[in-house]
């Protein structure tokens, strides 16, 4: 049975990506499902309902997992390398990953038990205090807590900070542009280059990611890049590398960092093996000789997939080892040292020292100041 929504609740607000159908019902519009709900039902995601014949979400305010890692594991290279990120996320999501390893958290009903009460200024704050430039949106998608992200994301620039949403980019067209108007950057985790693949695995559709990949690129200023799993048997075959690597060139830009991640048991895919290393490697190859300039290799230890190498003169500029950045050889404006040519990404100044730290957080680690409220 579905927990009891209430408008008394303070974590449930009203929203406006919805509308009501002819047939009595109301269908949420913030992504492409489309749930159609009757009162008191809620979606798919589980944090989004219908209450007094409207939507409402039941998470704002209501967060969990609040951690400073490095900007590197989620994943991004070409933001602000070596910097501290304040991450956290909230219950629910609208996709249904057999492999996801945050499923037991997500998918609860008991969202009561799983937050911890978290204003936005109170995040701003908190990532200010503990050194973060930037807060990111993780664990799981921002799409279905869109309104709690876009405060979030206004109470960090109004403190000089960045936002990043990690997402899979099943969004719908009016809650896209609203949330990446805010944000600075994007990780878009791309399920699969398949629409048979992406609906077995994830249960949604392709066409509307690949909608909110174009719209990240050619419409907003949001920095983007792209990861997808190599599942074995599904998405590691070399034939969606090429074909993924040759839709973001033609589409997008051969600028677009990419990240071929290894797949490793979980949830409901515990019998499907390990990704071997040896195939993170081909499909890096397949997409570097598809014009992609940046290409890298995530979940194993691969030297020269952890490497960003300038694509005018070849020079090795970022070496990594895991999160610790090793050598870091570009200049304050994020130009090669060698030949001089412009790095795609958001650089600013020397890379940070963060490293590999993981640093949990409770919330709130102070309350605001009122004039910053």
């Amino acid at each position: 049975m579905d927990a009891e929504i209430s408008l008394d609740d303070p974590h449930t607000v009203p929203t406006r990506y919805w509308h009501r159908t002819s047939d009595g019902l109301v269908q949420c519009d913030v992504c492409p499902r489309s749930c159609r709900l009757h009162e008191g039902e809620r979606g798919l995601c589980v944090v989004r309902g219908r209450i007094e014949d409207q939507i409402v979400l039941t998470s704002y305010g209501r967060a969990s997992g609040f951690r400073v890692d490095p900007v590197e594991r989620k994943p991004l290279y070409h933001f602000l390398p070596g910097t501290p990120v304040l991450s956290f996320g909230t219950p629910g999501c609208n996709l249904t990953c057999g492999y996801c390893d945050r499923w037991d958290a997500i998918t609860t009903r008991q969202l009561q038990r799983l937050g911890e009460d978290a204003s936005p200024a109170q995040i701003a704050l908190c990532a200010q205090r503990l050194g973060c430039q930037t807060v990111a949106f993780a664990h799981n998608d921002p799409t279905i807590f869109v309104e709690y992200a876009v405060d979030v994301a206004e109470a960090c620039r109004d403190l000089g900070l960045r936002t990043v949403a990690l997402s899979a980019g099943y969004i719908g067209g009016p809650a896209r542009s609203d949330l990446y108007a805010h944000v600075d950057a994007a990780v878009i985790d791309l399920k699969a280059f398949s629409e048979p693949i992406f609906h077995d695995v994830a249960g949604g559709h392709l066409a509307p990611v690949l909608d909110t990949l174009r719209h990240l690129y050619h419409e907003t200023e949001v920095w983007l890049e792209v990861s997808t799993l190599l599942v074995p048997g599904l998405t590691e075959r070399p034939a969606h590398a090429d074909a993924l690597s040759r839709w973001l060139v033609e589409e997008l830009g051969p600028e677009v960092p990419l990240h071929l991640s290894a797949f490793y048991p979980n949830h409901r895919m515990i019998e499907v093996p390990p990704t071997p290393p040896d195939s993170l490697t081909a499909a890096r190859r397949i997409a570097l000789a598809n014009g992609l300039q940046h290409v890298y290799t995530g979940n194993v230890i691969d030297p020269e997939g952890e490497t960003t190498f300038c694509s005018g003169c070849g020079r090795a500029v970022i070496e990594r080892d895991g999160y610790w950045i090793e050598t870091y050889d570009l200049d304050a404006e994020g130009r090669c040292r060698g030949c001089g040519g412009a790095m795609p990404g958001r650089f600013h100044g020397p890379a940070g020292r963060w490293g590999g730290r993981r640093l949990p957080v409770r919330m709130p680690v102070a309350q605001p100041d009122p004039a910053q409220a």
